[in-house]
């Protein structure tokens, strides 16, 4: 399992740790991750999402997974988030129709 966000698509970073004599090692950078079960209130479901905790507060900013989904671009989510948008995508398309 890759340490990638699946909606910001967040990766861990590469720098240097400095230490007081200014020695620079290579260290790496990991993005805050954890398992969140979010619902879609469009497809009335639940969906298990490795996301970080910014992409979190993010989500509840913009009112909900379906609203996050939908204004996000394409190339930064993952192909489970982007299945997940095109259904999402989908249904209101059906219910608009109706």
């Amino acid at each position: 399992m890759s340490r990638r966000c699946d909606l910001t698509g967040r990766r861990p970073q590469v720098g240097h740790k400095v230490s007081h004599s200014n020695i620079k090692t290579k260290r790496r950078f990991l993005p805050n991750l954890g398992v969140v079960t979010l619902t879609s209130e469009t497809l009335g479901r639940s969906f298990r999402l490795r996301i970080t905790r910014n992409a979190l507060r993010s989500v509840d900013h913009r009112g909900g997974l379906d609203a996050y989904l939908i204004k996000s671009r394409d190339e930064e989510l993952s192909p489970e988030a982007l299945r997940i948008k095109y259904e999402i995508a989908k249904a209101r398309e059906v219910a608009v129709a109706a």
